[in-house]
């Protein structure tokens, strides 16, 4: 059984690191109307509205034949196998496991099994029923407009950043996060009464009980299900949640002697805590460095982020090597195969992550990083890029607050990008980003650096980047005012209201192959595609159907 545990505390961690594998790609432009000018407004709002529509329209028909967008469905699956995720990791907490056997030996006992599994099954229901209305409150409180602009807005991310280390410092022991004790107190009194109300309090008082420690993994997943801006997120995320901690509940009292089989509590359920409260201190570091990357303060780059990844990681290796203790842990005097095993594969990521100081792509993590470009020092671009030249045409419009991957020579506003591809002869290559797009990241370490790719958009396509996320503020002569007065006053709306109108498509990366004279579509446009194959093969029907 000893065993047992500490394969458990495995698992629990690549678990764990799974939360993070679905994070904002994409940023919703739900609330944005597209934009008709009206007679009054003044000429340099007419000339910025005029071009964004009139590429709205030479496209119209392409837009149409365009199918609906899965990754919002893919977003929800992300949400589901996250909480899903977060509840078997709930259930290795000390506030819950203990409670397994105890109310599974309350179903069992006296009852016949087909009576018992009846119960347990009902409890286990109600477990789902409070989690996935508590998912609701969420998008109630917060409207899904707010929802919508979660994942770029900075008050938030900062909120976020400080509310996932307070759920850290809490694992790590440095207090516990309890509800009121009248709360827990009403609800175990009335989950005295018979029958089916009976069945419903008691949930509620699982839910209060275990508040301590299953709190922060509920924080965690909502603010992930609510900053992806999906409407349901936050209830998806819930149901999957409480479907992983209510599961167990009805198995047991279906088969009870497989009870025996469980280990039995001890010091290893907080090693689980400890583990996942070193996880959730590194996952919080993503949300400050969307809030550095969206307002251009550039203080939080790429070596920092890393440094902090490498200290984090490391202290939890040692952690699971027995050389780092906290108060509530209890006496190790050695440890077991299956955990240094886990100390191994923690400590060799941390050294994984060490190259990247130095300029390593990090391939694997590239997603979750700031961009390669806020790096200082940088020996993986210059030395990808020695012996190719890199042409420059002069200062480019944002050039001051965006910076193109790989040294490109991309602009990052759509009217002067198009004047160039119109006097170079050369087909458009529009790439729909964002600040707090992992995809987007992923695609320009992974796929973008291959040999064949970077030379074609170096030399055959002229690049736009849009960042469909910032929060600059537009020149008054860029700004564009809707019909009901609303105006696009920040590079993101601007960008995000051109994208929506155009494609029907809110998500990124977005990438766009246009013919400059006539902005038509060169093929069909797609999103992140991480195979260099097919990534390549786009490029050159666009190339094909240009020539």
């Amino acid at each position: 059984m000893i065993s047992f545990k500490k394969i458990c505390l495995g698992l629990l961690f690549f678990c764990a690191v799974s939360l993070t594998g679905y994070a904002q790609d994409s940023t919703s432009t739900d609330d944005l109307t597209f934009t008709e000018i009206k007679p009054e407004t003044t000429d340099t709002t007419v000339k910025a509205a005029e071009t964004i529509n009139k590429v709205a329209d030479s496209t119209t028909t392409d837009s149409k034949k365009l199918a609906p967008q899965p990754e919002a469905q893919k977003t929800l699956w992300g949400i589901f196998i996250a909480g899903f995720v977060g509840g078997l990791a709930a259930l290795l907490m000390p506030c819950i496991f203990p409670m397994l056997p105890l109310t599974v030996s309350f179903f069992t006992k006296g009852s016949e099994k087909g009576k018992a599994f009846g119960r347990a099954a009902l409890y286990g229901f109600f477990i789902i029923l409070i989690y996935v209305v508590l998912g609701l409150l969420v998008t109630v409180i917060f409207g899904a407009d707010a929802l919508n602009n979660l994942s770029t807005n900075g008050i938030f991310n900062f909120f976020f950043f400080l509310l996932l280390v307070v759920f850290a410092a809490s694992f790590l022991g440095a207090f516990e996060i309890t509800l009121p004790s009248s709360w827990v107190n009403k609800m175990d009194a009335n989950s005295d009464k018979g029958g089916i109300a009976g069945l419903f309090f008691m949930a509620g008082t699982l839910a209060l009980v275990s508040f301590s420690c299953t709190g922060p993994i509920i924080g965690t997943l909502l603010v992930q299900a609510a900053t992806t801006g999906a409407l349901l997120g936050p209830a998806i995320g819930m149901f999957g949640f409480s479907l992983a901690l209510a599961i167990p509940f009805a198995l047991f009292a279906l088969f009870p002697s497989a009870m025996q089989k469980l280990p039995k509590s001890g010091g290893w359920l907080n090693s689980v805590k400890v583990v996942l409260g070193f996880l959730e201190l590194a996952f919080a570091l993503k949300f400050l460095s969307n809030v550095d990357l969206a307002y251009h303060w550039e203080w939080f780059d790429r070596e920092i982020f890393l440094a902090l990844w490498i200290v984090i990681f490391g202290m939890m290796g040692i952690y699971l090597l027995g050389k780092l203790k906290f108060s509530h842990d209890s006496p190790l005097n050695s440890i077991s195969v299956p955990r240094l095993f886990l100390a191994t594969i923690v400590l060799a990521f941390t050294v994984y992550l060490i190259p990247g100081m130095w300029g390593a792509p990090l391939r694997s993590v590239s997603a979750f990083l700031p961009p390669q470009e806020t790096q200082d020092f940088d020996l993986y671009t210059s030395g990808l890029l020695t012996g190719k030249s890199t042409t420059n045409d002069g200062p480019h419009k944002y050039a001051d607050k965006f910076h193109a991957p790989l040294k490109l020579n991309a602009y990052f506003d759509y009217e002067e990008g198009l004047a160039q591809a119109k006097k170079q002869n050369k087909p458009v290559l529009i790439d729909f980003t964002g600040h707090a797009c992992v995809n987007c990241r992923k695609m320009e370490a992974n796929v973008w650096p291959d040999r064949d790719i970077l030379k074609m958009i170096s030399e055959d396509y002229i690049l736009i980047q849009l960042y469909v996320d910032d929060k600059s503020e537009l020149a008054p002569a860029d700004v564009v005012t809707t019909p009901e007065g609303k105006k696009l006053n920040t590079i993101g709306k601007k960008w995000s209201d051109l994208q929506a109108r155009k494609f029907q498509s809110n998500s990124q990366p977005f990438y766009v192959l246009l013919d400059p004279k006539t902005e038509a579509l060169l093929a069909h446009p797609q999103g992140a595609d991480y195979e260099i194959a097919n990534y390549k093969k786009f490029l050159e029907s666009g190339l094909n159907a240009f020539k």
